[in-house]
């Protein structure tokens, strides 16, 4: 597991994936319809996560600031460690980038073994969403 607090109010990790350049603006209104969609309220969330290629992209730092949360990358070998847990793989994003998938990979990987998916990929024009959570027993 990585370096993030989590506790019984911040248990689920939102993985990011976008393409470089995506607008801040289109990637908060996907983080907000993930949340919305598996019904988490923002203090829920204990970190944004996403694959290495993206550590200085703009628009994931900026979905860390607005959710007050660290950001966590991982690289692509991480991220094809947990395709055998992704509901959506891709072999599309695995052509372009190493790895089956990057934003459920990044939630999964965030949170290590003791992950599981409450929201499979999600989609918008640029970017792409999922959210992992923590289990109980390790809050």
């Amino acid at each position: 597991m990585s370096d993030i607090s989590f506790d019984r109010a911040r248990r689920y990790v939102l993985g990011l994936g976008c393409e470089r350049g995506t607008p801040s603006a289109e990637v908060l209104a996907l983080a907000g319809e993930a949340l919305r969609a598996a019904g988490i309220g923002r203090a829920e969330l204990a970190a944004i996560a996403s694959i290495d290629s993206r550590g200085q992209e703009a628009a994931i730092l900026a979905i860390a600031a607005h959710f007050a949360v660290p950001a966590v990358f991982f690289d692509a070998p991480r991220l094809e460690e947990e395709s055998p847990r992704l509901k959506n793989p891709s072999a599309i994003v695995f052509a372009r980038v190493g790895c089956h998938g990057v934003a459920e990979s990044a939630a999964l990987a965030a949170i290590g073994a003791d992950a599981e998916l409450v929201l499979g990929k999600i989609k918008s024009a640029h970017a792409t969403a999922a959210i992992a959570r923590i289990g109980l027993q390790k809050a």
